[in-house]
């Protein structure tokens, strides 16, 4: 077990709650993340087994069957998962995204119906704020819903939907025509039920296929394509139009904790292939962590992992507390996925030649770590939400 990113204050529960994933990691994902990362299969196995531990409904509350855990104990999990595999990770972290918008911001209805059956796992979330034009601009979201009697029809075409084929329930941001000045407004978030699969699988809702991507395999990542798709005005989340940004805000904000406690999981096993091949390599008579150039790096490594883990925790505990932590997750996802992909590229030098064939763990984590820098907004984008809370916070006058 790992020395680096301990976390403490954790409960007895927490605690065992973490050995059980760890074990689940060491035994069923990384004897097998390598084979099916290369062949870009999704684990269904895995994801069984996950369904039969519980990790769908971590979060969800103890009245809907769900463990009622904290975002903290949700984070630590992702971490362990995503130090085996960050692919499996993934699988969990658009439904979590998803029920903790339905927990927040559902009607009683949305709630008593959705999370039940998404707690055991048999309703599995995915979201879709993305467009094929629309980069980090959410507000200029083009995905329309027009109202038609008491009904909404659906037009336009969504990009990068992890789980888009997979999940049967989807959170879709599109624009709604309430005449509010400021654009952001009128966005409403509606949540489909769908099939899985690809292809037409709802009249006007078609899931095209999946997009070949250069790591994050195995996880399905697709577009969703609207063309005079019907959906009720209960659909809404919430059961009010025009809150949608609102929602999706609050589940990326705790989606970017989620990517902090990945980019902890996948640099700390980085570290650890770097320290165990170190030991093993030999130059010049002695093995290669003897070496102060090598030895250097690790301790360089290491820090960094730290350093990482201890803000994403932090980001995790305010949030839990119920204060604001906007700046406190854009930090944490900022440096967390910075810090991924320097500690996986100095694991992948130390490696050497071995590190570039396709047999050597770290390659894959060379492909998985750039996601990181990516996903949940970029780093440029926390630099502006953590910008606008530094002068919030510290305004002159």
């Amino acid at each position: 077990m790992t020395t680096l990113a301990r976390t403490s204050g954790l409960t007895e529960v927490q605690s065992e709650m973490l050995a059980t994933v760890r074990t689940f990691v060491e035994r069923e994902i990384i004897p097998h993340a390598q084979e099916l990362e290369h062949s870009d299969t999704y684990p269904a196995d895995i994801v069984e087994r996950m369904k039969e531990i519980g990790l769908f409904g971590i979060t969800i509350p103890e009245e809907y069957g769900g463990l009622g855990e904290s975002l903290l104990t949700y984070a630590l999990v992702v971490e362990e998962i995503a130090r085996g595999w960050m692919s499996v990770s993934g699988v969990i972290n658009t439904h979590f995204i998803v029920a903790h918008m339905i927990a927040r911001h559902g009607t009683p209805a949305q709630r008593e119906y959705y999370l039940p059956r998404m707690a055991t796992g048999e309703v599995r979330g995915s979201f879709s704020m993305s467009e094929p034009d629309l980069g980090s601009d959410v507000a200029a979201i083009r995905t329309r819903a027009t109202r038609s009697a008491d009904d909404y029809v659906i037009d336009g075409n969504k990009m990068w939907l992890t789980n888009g084929s997979t999940s049967n329930l989807t959170a879709v941001l599109v624009k709604t025509d309430l005449g509010e000045a400021k654009q952001h407004r009128n966005l409403t978030t509606f949540l489909i039920e769908k099939p899985v699969g690809y292809g037409e699988v709802l009249p006007g809702l078609t899931i095209p296929g999946k997009i070949d991507k250069m790591g994050y395999k195995g996880v399905d990542t697709t577009e969703a394509h609207f063309d005079g798709f019907r959906i009720g005005a209960d659909a809404i989340l919430g059961g009010e139009p025009g809150k949608g940004f609102g929602h999706m805000m609050d589940g990326a904000e705790v989606g970017r904790v989620n990517v902090a406690a990945r980019a902890c999981g996948v640099a700390i096993r980085a570290f650890e292939l770097a320290i165990d091949y170190a030991q093993q390599r030999s130059t010049f008579g002695k093995p290669i962590v003897e070496h102060q150039a090598i030895a250097f790096k690790l301790a360089e490594m290491a820090t960094k992992v730290e350093a990482a883990h201890l803000m994403m925790v932090n980001a995790a505990r305010l949030k839990d507390s119920g204060e604001r932590n906007d700046v406190a997750a854009g930090m944490a996802k900022l440096l967390a996925s910075e810090y991924c992909a320097e500690v996986t590229q100095e694991s992948f030098r130390i490696h050497g030649g071995f590190g570039y064939s396709k047999d050597a763990e770290i390659e894959r984590l060379m492909r998985e770590a750039p996601f990181l820098l990516i996903g949940e907004g970029t780093s440029e984008i926390q630099k502006t939400i953590i910008s606008k809370g530094i002068r919030r916070d510290y305004r002159a006058g």
